[in-house]
This record gives C-alpha cells, structure tokens and sequence, in this order.
C-alpha cells in the first residue's frame, strides 16, 4: 500500500513538472536581413524563398521590395497544446491602399514542437509597406516577453 502512495506521489510530481516547463530560447537569436534573390521585384510580386536563409546580421534594412528581416530563433519546452507565441510588429505606421494607418500587426502562432527553428519575418511585398523608421519585434507567449529586435529601415 505505502509502495502505491509513492509510486502514484512520483507519477504526480512528474506530470506537474511537465505541466510548469516553460517555453524559451535556447542558444544565439539570429537577427538581421535574410539573404534571397537579388531581382528587382513588382509591388505584389513574390518569390518563393527557402527557410534556412543566411541572414546578414544587421539592424540597418534597405528599403526596398522582396526586403526580408528578422529573427531567427531556437525554442525549448514547447507543447503543441501549450500557450502559443504572439508575434508582435511595431511599425512606423504602415499605411494601406485604404487609408488605414497600422502602427502594429499581431500574429498568433501555435507552438510546433518538432520544429527546429522558428522564424519572426517581414518581406516587403507591396509598396505602401516599404516605411522607413524603427520597426521592433517581440516575441511572447502569453504576457511572457522571449526575445525582441529593433530595426531601421532606410
């Protein structure tokens, strides 16, 4: 009987420590511009890119068409059921073909947890995005702030 109270007392223990682990970045966060085809693209113009693209660490981006920036990241503890990441950009206020100015887009994220990267990314793919400033992006997984970067698009 004393054997079962222990064994069942571990069980719980276990299943709470798997329960509290908590997501966060493991290693360097590569952060800058995401080397990718040099072509002069049109505003709605894309090419399709690969995700293991070098990235020229840097805080200066161009602003230019086919621009893509960010962060690139390695998490450990994730749990596909687990809070997902929210991916926050603060822009210097992008103002679309409506006339409505976005000063930050949100992105909800689930948590893959056989991924071996993650990627945060902007590419400029329309004109009216190609706002030069400070542009910051933060990465949080419920009110818990993992990583962030600023860059200056010039």
């Amino acid at each position: 009987m004393h054997f079962t109270r222990s064994g069942a007392l571990v069980a719980l223990m276990m299943i709470s420590g798997l329960a509290s682990a908590e997501v966060r970045i493991d290693g360097p966060v590569e952060y800058g511009v995401f080397d990718g085809p040099n072509a002069e693209l049109q505003s709605g113009e894309r090419v399709l890119r690969r995700s293991n693209e070098h990235i020229q660490a840097t805080q200066a981006v161009p602003a230019k068409l086919g621009t893509k920036f960010g962060l690139r990241y390695q998490l450990v503890g994730k749990v596909a059921e687990d809070t997902p990441l929210t991916l926050l950009y603060l822009t210097p206020g992008i103002r679309t073909p409506d006339g409505i100015r976005h000063d930050k887009f949100e992105v909800t994220q689930k948590l893959v947890p056989g991924a071996p990267q993650d990627v945060m990314a902007y590419e400029f793919t329309e004109r009216h995005e190609v706002v030069p400033g400070e542009w910051r992006f933060m990465v949080f997984q419920g009110d818990r702030l993992l990583t962030q970067k600023n860059f200056t698009v010039r």
